[in-house]
């Protein structure tokens, strides 16, 4: 046989679509053809291949070598398709049986020794070759991440010679058994150690409670940071599903998912001299960026109008749909991006606007410009605006702690459940019809927001909003209808926003 065929996967978004290595060994002189589209990398393997198969101790053919894969408009990238095309050559010169191939999926970098290095996307790759009943031989550095494929049959390697011993049946390669995935604890500070801050620390349970959007605005030094750093210790833990979609995104880019780190909600933090592609991703192929990192997390933007008002933009659309779709000139790359946006920024330039040491001396024109740095439009996403003022002396001396996240957290579960048993999702996820159903409020919550509509001319996404936060503080406060001090306390929350990107930092 001078012909092979290997099974393999290459990445496109989230999916992992089946690729055919075709190995071909035929008269001539010799060379070494790899076609299909392939990436520089995987032009390379070659060289890779062609050590790796000497030093393993097998010939490598000197004769006409063509290597295809299929399909040829999908392009393909990375060192992955290393060992399956190790693995056919070997097969097509009849150096291995190629008897079980058809039963199982390859994939992995193979260094110059033959051992097999780690490769990226190994668990969406895993869902593919499990869908469609196939055992995946991968690296074994990263067989615990594709073990979260529960049902699959993954089949660990060190070297390229344990699998061709394992094709050769002296040696079969032993299914990889994971230990239950315990839940792991978020490694998050207490929120028991921001000292006063009392408005602030319940938007961040609302905003816990109810998945919203949050931004903290106050003087530098005030615990805007501590605070935002704390929302994932408040957070409910993911139900399978969620940890499952979490970490296929994570599992995409290089050096990001651990598999210890199976089950806890991602907190990003990007700098803000982050560009567009890196906060939604790019490249050839098109690879996640820090929303979609941030799935079922937080994304926390510290400094928000340092960031470029063009980074800012991309934003607006995933906080409506919580999806980012790349296009490139041959195809699109779809992402999930459902995070939750907590952002942090100074009231002026210099950060003293309204502190009670008075240096500011900032002019309404410089103040102005400042704000203007964040657009009316993104400002009407972002569901709550709270100003956390600098911290009095007093509560600094005092040896007072404030609620436990512990404490806290037990509330916000009980109001997500409760969000969950009734819709499916929380609060901040609902669409405006549903708000309406949803969140209906009484006679005096109606008749306040409709007055307040009036006055502070909100937008009708703001008027959703608005229901939405009264519907999360009605159900953290254990109340079955929606009345007129919860449409008030979100209000409160909202009125920062009526002048549109000069927020008036009223509480």
């Amino acid at each position: 046989m001078n012909v092979a065929t290997v099974y393999s996967r290459g990445l496109a978004g989230l999916e992992a679509p089946l690729v055919r290595v075709e190995a071909h060994v035929g008269n001539g002189l010799p060379a070494f053809h790899i076609v299909g589209l392939p990436e520089t990398e995987v032009k390379e393997a070659r060289d890779r291949v062609r050590a790796a198969l000497q030093t393993a101790g097998y010939e490598f053919p000197q004769r006409r070598i063509t290597v295809s894969l299929a399909p040829a408009d999908l392009p393909k990238e990375s060192g992955r398709f290393d060992l399956p095309i190790a693995i056919g050559i070997l097969a097509a010169t009849g150096q291995v049986p190629g008897a079980r191939l058809a039963t199982l999926e390859l994939a992995g970098e193979l260094a110059l020794s033959g051992e097999l290095r780690a490769i990226r996307g190994a668990l969406a790759m895993t869902f593919g070759a499990q869908r469609d009943g196939r055992a995946f031989v991968i690296p074994e550095c990263v067989a615990a991440e594709a073990a979260l494929a529960r049902g699959a049959t993954i089949l660990p390697a060190r070297t390229l010679a344990e699998v061709c011993a394992h094709l050769s049946g002296t040696a079969a390669l032993a299914p990889f058994r994971s230990d239950p995935v315990a839940a792991v604890a978020p490694d998050c500070a207490d929120l028991a150690d921001v000292r006063g801050q009392r408005g602030a620390r319940r938007a961040l349970e609302i905003a816990a409670a109810g998945a919203h959007s949050l931004l903290f605005c106050g003087p530098p030094g005030t615990g805007k940071t501590m605070l935002a750093s704390r929302l994932p210790g408040l957070l409910p833990p993911m139900g399978e599903a969620e940890a499952l979609e979490a970490a296929a995104v994570q599992s995409l880019a290089s050096g990001v998912f651990r598999p210890e780190r199976f089950g806890v909600r991602p907190f990003r933090s990007p700098h803000h001299t982050a560009s567009a592609v890196a906060l939604v991703g790019g490249g050839s192929p098109p690879r996640p960026g820090e929303i979609s990192l941030a799935h079922h997390g937080v994304l926390f933007l510290d400094e928000l109008p340092e960031f470029q008002r063009s980074v800012l933009e991309v934003l607006r659309e995933p906080l409506e749909s919580g999806r980012i779709t790349i296009s490139r000139a041959a195809r699109q790359a779809d992402f999930p991006a459902r995070f939750q946006l907590v952002a942090a920024m100074n009231p002026c330039h210099c950060g003293y606007l309204g502190h009670q040491s008075g240096k500011c001396r900032c002019t309404p024109a410089h103040i102005a410009r400042y704000r203007d740095r964040i657009s009316g439009p993104l400002l009407d996403r972002i569901d709550l605006l709270v100003e956390v003022p600098a911290v009095a002396q007093a509560a600094l001396d005092s040896a007072a702690r404030g609620e436990s996240s512990q404490t806290v957290r037990e509330r916000v579960h009980r109001a997500r459940g409760v969000q969950l048993a009734r819709q499916g999702r929380p609060n901040g996820q609902l669409s405006g019809r549903e708000a309406e159903e949803r969140a209906a409020p009484d006679a005096a919550g109606r008749r306040l927001l409709r007055e307040a509509t009036a006055r502070l001319e909100l937008s009708a996404r703001a008027h959703h909003r608005v229901l939405k936060v009264a519907r999360t503080i009605a159900d953290v406060e254990g109340a079955a209808r929606v009345a007129g001090e919860h449409v008030a306390e979100a209000l409160r929350y909202r009125a920062a926003f009526a002048a549109g990107p000069k927020p008036a930092l009223t509480a």
